[in-house]
């Protein structure tokens, strides 16, 4: 039985992995099509703030108790104080929830990749073929399989020899394919526009929403209560400064989030001249909008078929550290072996990435709250049960352990020259900020409140 502990070679190793987990889908699909929604500037000005703030405190928290424990989320929450185990439970949850849908999604990044690099774009950029895609019932399966198998196989590779490796290779390269596509789009007939909008704050265009938006994008993009910088932070060795390794993801994580925007939304306005429609497009803007995009451009083809690559590289470390989750609970919990660990994982996630990706065609009439299997998933995992454990998180170490356990464990090896600060986030702050993105959210879906 291998159930001996893995760990990261060094700091490096430990930062890339981790920020391979935060930059995924959220960096780049929804980010960018938020800030396009909610101002540009402005909404990239708050997130910043948000990041460096509320972002940091909850980040440095989760690694912080899996490094003190060496334990995933259930067994650190469980060894930390045995009546809050059922934190570590309920945390577990969401990446049970996410990674079958988030696989499903993968195996549509993989569909347009190939769409790309087989010369259809002017298919894909038709209206129509993005729904009629997700609406069949072989195709979306089996481009799901091969995502899925892929992200299994590198995780069955272990910490150094799968994770640690593929973080290594994929996280430079999805840099510079990041740069290099930012740098064309800029470039672009009547993209400098796109670029005032997304980097000027316009102040009038400042809410309430705007913030909530912010908040909840944080969450999606720094793989925040979801039990994976637990997870990571106990492979964390003693010696890598704390405080400074999450600066590192962040600046990672946000500096791509960043490069996504700088991507898409000048690349929209050189197409569309900055149509509110065209900008408040939302979740389709980079299966249906882009492809138009690309269509219109000098060598669309082959950017087009970048672009999407780059998306597949980021949402494969984001799948990684999702599967890496899963397994690390089930060997925490049973004691089973990796290799076991991730058959039953890979057989989990086609038992229930099958139906929702069918939930588009065979399966639509399965529609709960009026919601698609796979948007119902997200809205469960993402705006209900992720604030709800961000907050509980928050009252266990501001009131439960006391900051001063993150905070010795911060200074293992050096000071943590924002303590004080962490101090009243943890308290005071970020339960308040949690519970109103939490209220948000549900009167959203309710009809409530419009945005």
């Amino acid at each position: 039985m291998d159930n001996k502990r893995g760990s990261f070679t060094n700091k490096l190793g430990f930062v890339l992995a981790a920020a391979g987990s935060a930059v995924g889908l959220g960096n780049l699909w929804r980010f960018p099509y938020l800030a396009a929604k909610y101002g540009g500037g402005i909404f990239l000005l708050v997130y910043l703030i948000l990041a460096i703030s509320f972002g940091f405190t909850l980040m440095i928290t989760e690694i912080a108790l899996g490094r003190k424990t060496r334990l995933s989320a259930v067994g650190a929450y469980q060894s930390l104080n045995k009546k809050f185990s059922f934190l570590g439970y309920l945390s577990c949850l969401v990446p049970f929830i996410i990674t079958p849908y988030y696989c499903v999604i993968g195996g549509w990044v993989i569909k347009y990749f190939v769409v790309f690099i087989t010369n259809q774009v002017s298919q894909a950029a038709n209206d129509t073929f993005f729904a009629a895609y997700t609406a069949q019932t072989s195709a979306p399966i089996i481009y799901f399989m091969i995502y899925a198998l892929l992200t299994v196989l590198v995780v069955l590779m272990g910490v150094e020899g799968g994770i640690e490796k593929a973080s290594r290779f994929m996280m430079p390269v999805l840099v510079i394919l990041a740069v290099f596509i930012s740098v064309f789009s800029i470039l672009q007939p009547g993209a400098i526009e796109g670029v005032i909008y997304y980097l000027k704050p316009d102040f009038s265009r400042f809410s309430a929403t705007t913030v909530l938006a912010a908040m909840g994008q944080l969450f999606y993009s720094m793989s925040l209560a979801m039990g994976i910088m637990i997870t990571y932070g106990s492979y964390m060795k003693k010696d890598a400064h704390l405080e400074n390794s999450v600066h590192q993801i962040e600046i990672f994580d946000t500096g791509i989030a960043f490069l996504a925007g700088l991507m898409i939304i000048p690349a929209v306005f050189a197409f569309s001249g900055g149509s509110e429609e065209a900008l408040g497009k939302g979740p389709s803007l980079m299966f249906v909008t882009l492809p138009k995009v690309f269509d219109s451009m000098r060598f669309g083809t082959v950017i087009g078929a970048v672009f999407f690559l780059l998306v597949l590289f980021a949402a494969l470390t984001s799948s990684i550290s999702l599967t890496e989750t899963l397994v690390s609970i089930v060997r925490d919990k049973f004691g089973w072996s990796r290799r076991k660990s991730c058959v039953i994982i890979g057989a989990y996630l086609v038992i229930l990435g099958v139906p929702i990706s069918l939930g588009f065609g065979l399966l639509d009439f399965i529609a709960p709250l009026g919601m698609s299997l796979l948007d119902f998933f997200d809205f469960i995992s993402n705006s209900v049960l992720m604030p709800i454990v961000a907050f509980l998180t928050c009252i266990f170490v501001g009131f439960i352990i006391k900051p001063q356990a993150v905070i010795e464990e911060a200074e293992v090896n050096g000071t943590f020259r924002l303590k004080k600060f962490y101090t009243l986030i943890i308290k005071y702050i970020a339960p308040v900020c949690l519970i109103a993105i939490l209220l948000f959210s549900v009167f959203e879906v309710f009809g409530i409140i419009t945005v």
